[in-house]
């Protein structure tokens, strides 16, 4: 495939780096922009000095600031979101501004740009708790607090703009994503960065309920490429879940990553499985996962180094940091 220039929305973060690597990989001229609110130019060091790529600090909000950087663009992904339950719960505001509004001026800076793809990045979050294992893109939306609601609102505007204006859409659902460079800061979030941080300083692992509940963990590079594979694609309008092909029990994690356990209270709004249903993409674009569960697990160790710095979650400290989690969402 000849070169083409590619524009990634939160290309500084965990995500979005990986799939500029990817891009830079094949040749491609990326334009990062990023307002590093949550992504970090660290993530980006190892490629300061390939000319292939421009990084921008900009907010995706500000339609008149960005959409110099959409001309002659052949595809974006856009990947800048704010994540996390518990702030989304604190700050409402936040989300929409960032994953509704934003959402909206990357569609009318690529709409106005006659861009040739437009790649977003849903989430699995979207379903709350399913009714069906693994969960098909036909299962009910249930979202379950104010991240997951931003996600698929920022996904209904993709569509429309698909099938009115006919930007080329596809929109792919991420189930529970991790690896290399997954965020270390900041508000208690996903399992792994949680885990490795307790690792690194010899603490046992915090594992909610009884540890039975199960994840669809899917490695970072092939939600990397699962993106890449639905740009090259003729699709649109399309919806397809990424995920691993199977689910994991966070007791299961532990056994693999090896250390004590002490046991916190379980969490409303949370589903005891998630589980995707790859019929679909692997029907339409041949794509399927290749790093396994016990692989990516590995990777993940040979990185501990990174979360050194990161937040040591302990009991008590996360009772404080989701206090408005169990206030709101306990029915």
């Amino acid at each position: 495939m000849s070169e083409l220039k590619t524009v990634v929305t939160g290309g500084a973060g965990f995500i979005g780096s990986h799939l500029v690597d990817e891009l830079l990989a094949d040749g491609h001229q990326v334009t990062v922009i990023d307002n590093f609110s949550t992504g970090r130019p660290e993530n980006l060091v190892h490629q300061k000095d390939n000319p292939n790529l421009s990084l921008i600090e900009a907010d995706i909000t500000e339609e008149e600031t960005i959409i110099t950087y959409f001309k002659d663009i052949d595809w974006v992904f856009h990947m800048a979101a704010l994540a996390d339950i518990v702030p989304s719960i604190q700050h409402p505001q936040d989300y929409f501004r960032t994953n509704v509004d934003g959402t909206f001026s990357v569609l009318e800076a690529s709409r106005k740009a006659k861009i040739k793809r437009f790649v977003y990045a849903a989430s699995s979050s979207s379903y709350g708790i399913p009714d069906v294992y693994p969960t098909p893109e036909n299962a009910s939306i249930h979202p379950e607090y104010p991240y997951a609601l931003t996600k698929y609102l920022g996904e209904c505007l993709a569509l429309h703009w698909g099938r009115v204006y006919k930007l080329p859409v596809v929109s792919l659902r991420f189930f529970n994503v991790y690896g290399p460079r997954a965020r270390t800061s900041g508000t208690y979030g996903a399992v792994f960065g949680v885990f490795l941080s307790q690792k690194v300083h010899g603490k046992p692992y915090t594992v909610v309920g009884d540890g039975t509940q199960t994840r669809d963990f899917t490695f970072v590079t092939d939600v990397a490429n699962a993106c890449i594979t639905a740009a090259k694609s003729n699709l649109s309008c399309e919806v397809m879940n990424v995920g691993s092909g199977n689910t994991y029990s966070i007791n299961h994690l532990v056994e693999l990553m090896e250390g004590d356990i002490t046991y916190i209270p379980k969490r409303p709004g949370e589903p005891e499985c998630t589980y995707a249903d790859t019929t679909k993409i692997q029907k339409l674009l041949e794509w399927k996962p290749s790093v396994s569960f016990e692989e990516g697990v590995k990777i993940m160790l040979e990185h501990i180094n990174e979360w050194e710095n990161a937040p040591l979650w302990t009991p008590k400290k996360i009772e404080n940091a989701t206090k408005d989690w169990f206030k709101y969402l306990s029915k």
